[in-house]
């Protein structure tokens, strides 16, 4: 069976790996002329995320390239002192197997454990999708496959194809992320600066591999804000804007505006469906069901996505009628959890008033200064992630011991699966 799949950034390979070693033969689409490398920012991965990342043989590469953060100073909005946070104590109380790690450098190492077993068409896009499965490109042939998988992220070019305007599908939580690259011109090594005010969150921060840093801007916003996702002189207008005088740091990271090598913004939006799949073709991660960028664990969604959609397919004997409809029923208490999780954390980290602000500030110092037992419960009682960490699961699938024979990138266990009952955001 050949399956064509959209988007080469983390569900991309991730499924590409899992659809290959299940016996399928995969070709992978980007738009991007090269795999991206625009900056990126840091993502989390959590528990089943790092299981399949281990028996995809990349977890060793994943934790080298970990940020490395574990301290953060928390700057209160016309407060005088900070408060410092110890990050290691609240990342091991919510999760007790987790990573952070920049979202080019995970694209990377999941691209690297496919590029020698699955075809590759980089700078190219698809046109349209016929039901008999015909797919045209932007500058390819035509060429036929089996099945399309749309993983080409929030605003999806095979979402919009088969199941239209975007515009049907997204709801606004009422907030917007911004990130740049600038200079660590502060040395900033294994600590995240944060300043928290009402309305809008602002951060900086550095991983221990890279010379430069980022910074990281939240904000609320009660309408919808005009703009085009194309129109990156407006987005740094709008980004001005909601951060104008407060305070000199974030003052200094806004003037990099003009001189950074990447940027990006985006409302913190979700995507709600009534299904991901229709004939032929399914959405995997973002595309299908984002919980929201930066909030709702999307990444570590989008990997857990891409494997029990490969299982699935594998499972049903290759017949994407009954397959489909399983990843749907698999992932949708997953979807939910981390909708609720991310509009839980979007109100905690962007507070609505000075008692929020304070709360945030406290809260952090609270958890970190407590026993790692005493924190892990205190984040089950008070958070929505901390539970959905814990409670949600995925099914093993074991992969086919002659599909997997000659690929790359796998360490031990070529044959095994994952085992059920693993924890994941």
């Amino acid at each position: 069976m050949r399956i064509l799949v959209s988007g080469a950034s983390i569900a991309g390979p991730v499924l590409a790996y899992w659809l290959t070693r299940h016996g399928f033969a995969v070709t992978v689409v980007e738009r991007a002329p090269t795999l991206r490398k625009t900056g990126g920012h840091a993502v989390d991965l959590f528990r089943p995320a790092m299981n399949i990342s281990e028996k995809m043989g990349v977890l060793p590469r994943v934790e080298e390239r970990s940020t490395g953060t574990d301290r953060m100073t928390v700057h209160q909005e016309d407060a005088r002192r900070p408060v410092r946070v110890d990050l290691s104590k609240i990342f091991s109380a919510t999760s007790n197997r987790h990573v952070e790690i920049m979202r080019d450098d995970l694209s990377e190492i999941y691209y690297d454990a496919t590029r020698d077993d699955v075809e590759y068409i980089f700078g190219d896009s698809i046109t349209a999708i016929s039901p008999d499965g015909e797919v045209r490109f932007e500058n390819t042939a035509p060429r036929r496959f089996d099945l399309v998988v749309g993983a080409d992220g929030l605003h999806s070019n095979v979402r919009r194809l088969v199941f239209g305007d975007e515009s049907r599908f997204s709801a606004f939580t009422g907030a917007y992320l911004g990130v740049l690259t600038l200079p660590n011109v502060s040395g900033l090594d294994g600590e995240l600066l944060m300043h928290v005010g009402v309305g809008r969150t602002a951060g900086m921060y550095g991983a221990r591999h890279l010379d430069d840093a980022r910074a990281l801007f939240l904000f609320r916003s009660e309408r919808e804000l005009d703009y085009h996702h194309h129109d990156v002189p407006r987005q740094k207008e709008l980004l001005r804007g909601a951060f104008d005088g407060m305070h000199p740091d974030v003052d200094r990271w806004l003037d990099e505006l003009d001189r950074t090598s990447a940027f990006y913004f985006d409302s913190i939006t979700q995507l709600r469906m009534d299904t991901w799949s229709r004939g032929r073709v399914t959405l995997v991660g973002d595309a299908g069901y984002c919980p929201g960028p930066a909030v709702g664990g999307s990444t570590s969604l989008a990997v857990v996505g891409a494997y029990v959609l490969a299982g699935e397919l594998a499972r049903a004997g290759s017949d994407h009628e009954r397959a489909f409809p399983a990843y749907e029923r698999a992932m949708a208490q997953h979807v939910r959890g981390s909708r609720a999780a991310a509009l839980s954390a979007t109100k905690t980290l962007i507070p609505a008033s000075r008692l929020g602000v304070r709360g945030l500030a406290r809260g952090a110092r609270l958890i970190s200064a407590l026993p790692a037992g005493l924190s892990r419960a205190f984040l089950r009682l008070t958070t929505k992630s901390a539970r959905l960490h814990d409670s949600m699961t995925v099914d093993d699938y074991p992969p086919s011991p002659t599909a997997s024979r000659g690929l790359v990138g796998l360490a031990g266990d070529p044959g095994g699966g994952l085992g059920s009952g693993l924890g994941v955001e």
